[in-house]
């Protein structure tokens, strides 16, 4: 017996309140999961040199989420976001891959800003 298979959407309205910019490591990421009706936005959040940008969990090369591990976006040495089924490397600020079986293409972007010390979409 197979399990239904969720809904996915690859945008969030604007205005939704993710987290306090506060309680993002500089540099860190954190992986968020939004119920939009009935289907669900996989979307994490980077913050880097003071910078923080979103992003859509989705490989572009095999479209599988990111990190294996829960908000184990980044390399260990912080300086790039990493795919760990394909090791693709990309840059934290823009989304571009630099390194890997996609390199030259880019991470969707997930619209963010901070605002009165909160991550909001836009």
């Amino acid at each position: 017996m197979s399990l239904p298979t969720r809904q996915r959407v690859w945008t969030t309205p604007p205005d939704v309140t993710l987290c306090p910019v506060d309680s993002l490591s500089d540099p860190g990421a954190r992986n968020f999961v939004l119920q939009i009706e009935e289907a669900f936005f996989h979307g994490f959040l980077v913050r880097h040199n003071g910078q923080v940008h979103g992003f859509v969990d989705r490989c572009p090369h095999a479209g599988l989420p990111l990190a294996r591990v829960l908000d184990q976006y980044l390399t260990p040495d912080k300086q790039h976001l990493v795919c760990g089924w394909h090791g693709a490397l990309f840059r934290p600020d823009d989304g571009r891959c630099v390194g890997g079986p996609c390199n030259g293409a880019s991470l969707t972007p997930w619209p963010v800003k901070v605002e009165d010390g909160m991550v909001v979409t836009t």
